[in-house]
């Protein structure tokens, strides 16, 4: 019990003076950003002196706020232990009361710089961290963990001035900080590179805790019923095996285990109270055990698939040579390349396991991994570094067993490898004679991908390529080389520009070919530039055409309507003198009446005729406009002179 007192007290002031270090990391840090900003850095200490520490604010994202809460797991979890075992354990109350009361008020203390960190603690709007003190200050006292945390650092130790000094349970009350228990669990379960194992190590002390409250209440029923007055109980404390605070405790906490458990026989019990505490526990018992099995099944499950993830599954494979009844030896070389995998933890499946982060986090892991093997090939030294981050996102590891080939001599070049860990030998087309070998850093393949014009290879490859052992390889395809490119032409041209010279070097590139293959490439774009010109004059010729149809379309119908508006006017000048010269003679009625409704008849068709006009002409094309516009003006002639006859006519009728 000593020992662990103080490994607890060693472990607070460890933690106390890790938080003052970086408390004062970040206040350096603050100070040296103004600094930046224009103030001389010869005065940083006077500046720091001058700090208001009431002005700062604290980021809950940052590496400090994670080590206070690291520094908040001790003083909840020795109240959650302490606080109980005191109350029901009278001998280490009494022989330890001054280490307690230190500890105590220490947490007391914890507990308060812990409000006062809560009220500078900012919180997210909208996506921007506030850093106003009196806006953090009405969030806190608006939330409901302000209630709480004040009603867990209310002084009732007051009342020992009334119950006594040997009365902890009045400290009861500082079990409701649990939520930073809480919350500090799950942060370090977000950052532990070994999640599983964090979530085994919190259920196991969960399970501990537990077992200590109920052995604690064990023996202060065993005490309220009598030490020893049946088997159930705790025996009597006057016999010296069973006096000594160790093994009270030891005994309580395996009387607790076995009823938890439900692993062992414990003795029947004898009273009421008795029973009541067995059926108590073996309800508990039933969560726990229920609790147990699942967290352990989900971490199983989450070992699976995180094999599953990183590694191909190798039970499908199985089945599937099973089903297909392949050869023994060709199941060997499987099975072994499996086994290679799992035994060395090879990832084949980097692409599918960071597809859930974003690009630019993706991106800067690819960059971080496979940017220097990348590097090392000689036709992407000196290009942009936006090419290369694109690359190391197309790369795709590859794993070779001994005596695989990798490539063969005559096969056409889909990729390009880079070797990353193992040998690789060119042997001759038995595949025993060496020729060289090929270890980390080196590449080949970079030339078949590239589509030179002038290649004597025709994009082939020119040798054989088996791995000696096994061989860790990143492959580039040509496909998503191209693609890369595409939004690149002139790292595109800086490419081929390396790739000829290396065939040049090789005499492997035919400058014949390549001058001939530019010229006809050349000769096809003026082509193409000449048809695009002799189709656009045609195009601007036949614009001109319609536009001008268009205007003398257009005019031809303002005069015919003008016209059509002229005669409408004579008609009706000619209307009127034929009335008052009917009045005049009053004779003729009949006659007159007739050639009044000839007139109107003539009058109407005319109106109609102007109406059609204008309809067709919203409703037909250039050339029927034009055709229309011809025949309408022959109509519109004979119209008028028809009715210059009828005015004639009318003239001798008067």
């Amino acid at each position: 019990m000593d020992t662990m007192l103080l490994g607890i007290t060693g472990a607070l002031e460890s933690g106390m003076s890790r938080w003052r270090e970086l408390l004062r990391r970040q206040v350096v840090q603050k100070v040296a950003e103004e600094n930046e900003e224009g103030k001389n850095r010869k005065n940083l200490f006077e500046v720091k002196n001058k700090l208001n520490w009431k002005e700062c604010t604290v980021d809950p994202s940052e590496e400090y706020y994670y080590a206070w809460l690291q520094i908040m797991v001790f003083p909840v979890l020795y109240n959650w232990v302490i606080i109980i075992c005191r109350t029901c354990f009278y001998d280490i109350d009494y022989n330890y009361l001054a280490l307690w009361l230190t500890i105590d008020y220490i947490s007391d203390l914890l507990y308060m710089a812990d409000i006062i960190i809560k009220f500078h603690t900012g919180y997210l709007e909208q996506g921007i961290l506030v850093r106003d003190l009196t806006r953090l200050r009405q969030h806190y006292m608006h939330s409901s963990h302000f209630l709480w945390d004040v009603l867990s650092i209310l002084p009732t130790d007051l009342l020992y001035f009334r119950l006594g000094i040997h009365c902890p349970l009045v400290r009861i009350n500082r079990l409701l900080r649990s939520p930073r228990l809480s919350e500090a669990f799950d942060r370090m379960e977000t950052r532990t590179s070994y999640p599983n194992i964090f979530r085994i190590s919190k259920l196991m002390l969960y399970i501990f805790i537990l077992i200590h409250w109920n052995s604690c209440l064990y023996f202060a029923l065993s005490d309220y019923i009598g030490f020893g007055s049946d088997p159930w109980v705790y025996p009597n404390i006057s016999d010296p095996d069973f006096a000594s605070e160790r093994r009270q405790y030891f005994y309580s906490f395996w009387f607790s285990t076995l009823t938890l458990t439900t692993v062992g026989d414990t003795p029947d019990p004898q009273r009421e109270e008795e029973y009541l505490f067995m059926i108590a526990d073996l309800l508990i018992a039933v969560l726990v055990f229920a609790s147990v099995v699942g967290n352990v099944g989900s971490v199983i499950v989450n070992l699976r698939d995180q094999d599953n993830v990183f590694f191909p599954n190798h039970e499908l494979v199985k089945s599937y040579l099973r089903s297909r009844r392949i050869d023994k030896e060709l199941r060997n070389r499987v099975n072994n390349w499996y086994q290679h995998l799992h035994i060395n933890k090879k990832i084949t499946r980097e692409n599918e396991i960071l597809q859930q982060l974003p690009g630019r986090l993706r991106t800067a892991i690819a960059v971080s991994v496979h940017l220097p093997t990348l590097s090392k090939v000689t036709i992407f030294q000196n290009c942009e570094t936006s090419l290369l981050e694109e690359l190391v996102l197309k790369l795709t590891p590859q794993v070779y067993s001994p005596g695989e080939y990798v490539c063969k001599k005559g096969d056409v070049g889909h990729e390009m490898y880079i070797i990353k860990e193992g040998k690789l030998a060119v042997v001759a087309d038995d595949g025993i004679t060496q020729f060289a070998v090929l270890s980390d850093g080196n590449f080949f393949g970079e030339i078949s991908i590239l589509n030179i014009k002038g290649n004597k290879s025709g994009n082939r490859r020119t040798a054989n390529i088996r791995s000696i052992g096994h061989s860790d390889l990143f492959s580039l395809s040509k496909e998503d080389l191209t693609e890369v490119l595409a939004e690149f032409p002139a790292a595109k041209r800086l490419l081929e520009e390396k790739g000829r010279q290396i065939l040049t070097k090789m005499g492997m590139l035919d400058d014949t070919d390549t001058g001939d293959g530019n010229l006809k490439e050349e000769e096809k774009i003026e082509q193409k530039v000449e048809n695009l010109e002799n189709g656009l004059g045609t195009l601007q010729t036949k614009l001109a055409r319609l536009m001008a149809e268009l205007e003398s379309s257009a005019r031809k119908m303002e005069a015919r309507v003008q016209q059509l508006e002229k005669e409408m006017e004579e008609w009706s000048d000619e209307e009127a003198s034929d009335e008052r010269e009917g009045k005049q003679t009053g004779g003729g009625v009949e006659s007159e009446a007739g050639q009044l409704q000839e007139r109107g008849c003539k009058e109407n068709n005319i109106k109609k005729t102007l109406v059609e006009a204008n309809v067709e002409y919203d409703g037909v094309s250039t050339d029927e406009r034009e055709g229309r516009f011809v025949s309408s003006g022959m109509e519109k002639t004979d119209g008028g002179n028809e009715v210059e006859g009828v005015v004639e006519g009318h003239h001798r009728n008067t």
